[in-house]
């Protein structure tokens, strides 16, 4: 038996990269998996997969942006499985830009993607895991919301409401039984490390080995956090920062 045996899950930003790992882990543990994102091609890519490799999965197109996309996204699922147990709020976008050149409009686009998506995703996914007194809530922030960088003040603002609104909503819905965690990567390999490594003047390669384990993570290593905080191994925490940066943080910039 799985490790999230019967469970339901949502996550959010699941075409690629981290999202997409978890989802496939979390229905290689016997999950039902909403899979939820803006690009339907990968999106769908993702929830057949599932499907062809025996398991359960819905995907949905979906801005995160978008109040009446989450009610549609949550409605659905509660009409098919009866409830939901995990939410994985995944879905970001990843800007590194000097402060003066920054635009409103990248701020607002940047902050309704990173903030807002998490925002409406707890505001619509809580009161059915309040009905059932259990769940798991799993943010995605990063290491730019716990130090600063240059460069970095739009995506690590974004990633610091995260830290802190998981926080809030931990205490808020502990009563009710719920856990609610963020999770802090440093570069991964996907197509943000790639841009940081652009963005940087250097390869992959190169990024990673100024990391203290001389790599980048690969999703994967992150897709067995987000399962450990989605499961019952981790009935006990919550409100909790997991770092995931290969020691990065342990180090002067």
């Amino acid at each position: 038996m799985g490790r999230l045996q019967d469970k339901v899950a949502i996550i959010t930003g699941a075409g690629t990269g981290i999202g997409k790992q978890t989802a496939l882990l979390f229905a290689a543990e016997g999950a039902s998996v909403v899979v939820t994102d803006i690009h339907e091609e990968s999106g769908s890519q993702t929830a057949n997969e599932i499907v062809e490799n025996g398991g359960d999965a819905l995907f949905f197109k979906h801005d995160v942006r978008s109040e009446s996309d989450w009610q549609q996204v949550v409605q659905t699922t509660v009409e098919k499985y009866q409830k939901i147990d995990v939410l994985f709020n995944n879905a970001g976008i990843y800007l590194i830009k000097p402060l003066t050149e920054t635009t409103v409009e990248e701020w607002e686009r940047l902050m309704g993607i990173n903030v807002t998506g998490v925002f409406l995703g707890m505001k619509h996914v809580l009161p059915v895991m309040a009905k059932q007194r259990a769940g798991s809530v799993i943010n995605a922030s990063s290491v730019a919301g716990l130090i600063g960088a240059a460069g970095h003040a739009l995506y690590g603002a974004s990633k610091g409401a995260v830290r802190i609104m998981t926080k809030d909503v931990a205490a808020e819905y502990a009563p009710y039984q719920i856990r609610v965690n963020s999770i802090h990567p440093g570069y991964i390999r996907t197509g943000m490390a790639e841009y940081g490594a652009q963005m940087a003047q250097v390869t992959m390669e190169q990024l990673g080995q100024g990391y203290p384990l001389g790599r980048l993570g690969d999703p994967m290593d992150v897709a067995k956090l987000v399962l450990f905080l989605a499961s019952d191994d981790s009935s006990y925490i919550t409100a909790t920062e997991f770092v995931i940066d290969g020691g990065m943080t342990s180090i002067p910039s």
